[in-house]
C-alpha cells in the first residue's frame, strides 16, 4: 500500500519543536516508535524518546510504542499527529533501580551515624529485633532490585528524567529515613525487645509473602514478551482474590515486618504505600475490562480482600 503524509502540529506552541518538518510520509504499517525515530532523526534530537505524540482529535497520548499509528480511527482520518518534546529521558528500569536504592543505602547509613544520631540517648548495642529489622529491610529491597533487574518487563521505555526526584521521595524518605530513624533508635520498641517468638511470626510472614510475591512478579513477567507492550490475563496465585495479588503479598510481607520490628516509622511507610498501591492497581483493574471486556473476570477487590 502506498505511503501516507501526516501533518505534523507542535502541541505546545508556547515551546515549540525546533525544526519540526511540516508533514511526515511513513508506511501504512509503521509502529509509534518508528515514527518517533523518524521525527527525532529530521529535529535534530538524539533520543527518540523525548519525542511524544498525541492523538489531535481527543489530545491523548500514544502510549502504546509498539502500535500502528494508521491504526487509530481519529489519525488516519484527520491525517494529524500532535507533537511535543518531552525533555530528557531516563528508562523505567533505572527509576526503579534508583529508587529503591534509597532504603539500601540509608539505612546503613543511619547505622553509622547512630552515635551522632540519638546524642540524647545512653548509647546502647543493636538488639537482636533491631538487627532482624535491618535484614527483613534490605532482603526486601533487594529483591526489588533483582527483579528490576531480571524479571520485571516494562511497557513504556522512559519516562521524563526530572520525575526521578518526585517518585524516589517516597522511599529515600519513607522506607529509608523515617524507617530507620525509627528502627534503631536506642529507646524504640525494636531496642528493648525480647520476645522472640513475636520475632519468629513476623519473620515466617515476611519471607512466606515476599516468596508468594516473587512467584506473582515472574507470572506477570511470562505474559509480555522482551520488549513488548502486550497485556494478557493473569492467572493463578492469588487472582481469583484480587486484581494485584502482588500488591496483597506485599501488604502481607510489610505487616509481618511490622510485626517483627515493632516499628511505627515502618507502619506509617506502609500505610502511605497501601495508598499508592491502591491507585494503581484500580487503574490495571479499569484498564482490564477495558480491554478484556468479554473475557475478564471483574474483581470487587483489587488488593486486599474485603478492603480494597
Amino acid at each position: 500500500m502506498a505511503p501516507a503524509t501526516l501533518k505534523l502540529t507542535n502541541r505546545s506552541p508556547r515551546k515549540p519543536i525546533r525544526g519540526l518538518p511540516a508533514s511526515v510520509e511513513i508506511p501504512v504499517d509503521v509502529t509509534v516508535d518508528n515514527v518517533k525515530v523518524l521525527i527525532a532523526r529530521q529535529c535534530g534530537i538524539s533520543d527518540h524518546n523525548r519525542i511524544g505524540l498525541f492523538n489531535p482529535a481527543t489530545n491523548k497520548t500514544l502510549k502504546d510504542r509498539n502500535a500502528i499509528v494508521l491504526a487509530d480511527a481519529d489519525i488516519s482520518r484527520g491525517k494529524e499527529l500532535l507533537v511535543k518534546d518531552l525533555g530528557p529521558q531516563i528508562s523505567w528500569k533505572m527509576v526503579f533501580v534508583i529508587e529503591y536504592l534509597g532504603p539500601l543505602l540509608v539505612h546503613p547509613l543511619i547505622l553509622f551515624l547512630r552515635p551522632y544520631i540519638y546524642p540524647w540517648a545512653t548509647p546502647t548495642p543493636l538488639s537482636d529485633t533491631q538487627r532482624l529489622a535491618f535484614g527483613l529491610v534490605m532482603a526486601h529491597f533487594v529483591k526489588r532490585e533483582l527483579e528490576t533487574l531480571f524479571v520485571h518487563k516494562f511497557s513504556n521505555s522512559t519516562m521524563p528524567v526530572f520525575n526521578i526526584f518526585r517518585n524516589s521521595a517516597f522511599y529515600w524518605i519513607f522506607y529509608g529515613l523515617v524507617s530507620a530513624y525509627a528502627i534503631y533508635s536506642p529507646t524504640s520498641l525494636a531496642a528493648t525487645a525480647d520476645e522472640p517468638l513475636v520475632d519468629l511470626v513476623g519473620t515466617v510472614i515476611f519471607v512466606l509473602a515476599e516468596l508468594a510475591n516473587g512467584s506473582v512478579h515472574l507470572h506477570l513477567s511470562s505474559l509480555r514478551s522482551r520488549g513488548g507492550t502486550e497485556r494478557k490475563i493473569p492467572t493463578g496465585l492469588g487472582f481469583s482474590l484480587v486484581t494485584c495479588p502482588n500488591y496483597m503479598f506485599e501488604v502481607i510481607a510489610w505487616v509481618g515486618a511490622v510485626i517483627a520490628t515493632r516499628s511505627w516509622g515502618l507502619a506509617l511507610s506502609v500505610a502511605l504505600g497501601i495508598t499508592y498501591m491502591a491507585a494503581w492497581a484500580k487503574g490495571k483493574e479499569r484498564a482490564y475490562r477495558k480491554e478484556f471486556p468479554d473475557k475478564y473476570k471483574k474483581k470487587r477487590y483489587v488488593m486486599l480482600p474485603g478492603l480494597i
